[in-house]
């Protein structure tokens, strides 16, 4: 069994409700914490004036960086839907929970995930 992970470890990340620049600052913080699908220079954009805009990534939470993170800065409030397994969404919950102000908005469990809607802000 050795090197066959037990739960699944990966954990998909949509930001909302925010402008760009927060929306990088959580991306840059949570890959400073974990290894992830979105690159340094994979930058949000905004591409519609009126439309919200999502911005995804993935984070395998398994795989930690320590050290490198730590409690970040936000102009304001953003928006933050993640779906995993229910280990991951709790080891994302617990790192969100030392980089941020988290306020629960709402969760859902099934089977195997869990959606998890939080509103992030500095600490």
């Amino acid at each position: 069994m050795d090197g066959e992970r037990t739960h699944p470890e990966s954990v998909s990340v949509e930001i909302s409700g925010c402008d760009k620049d927060d929306a990088q600052v959580v991306f840059d913080t949570l890959c400073a914490c974990f290894a992830s699908d979105r690159c340094a220079d994979d930058v949000p954009r905004e591409y519609h004036e009126v439309r919200p805009t999502v911005w995804l990534g993935t984070f395998d939470v398994a795989d930690a960086h320590r050290g490198d993170c730590g409690p970040a800065r936000l102009k304001g409030s953003v928006t933050a839907d993640a779906q995993g397994g229910y280990w991951a969404i709790e080891r994302l919950r617990a790192t969100l929970d030392d980089l941020f102000t988290v306020q629960d908005l709402s969760a859902a469990s099934g089977d195997q995930e869990r959606d998890l809607h939080v509103r992030l802000e500095s600490r």
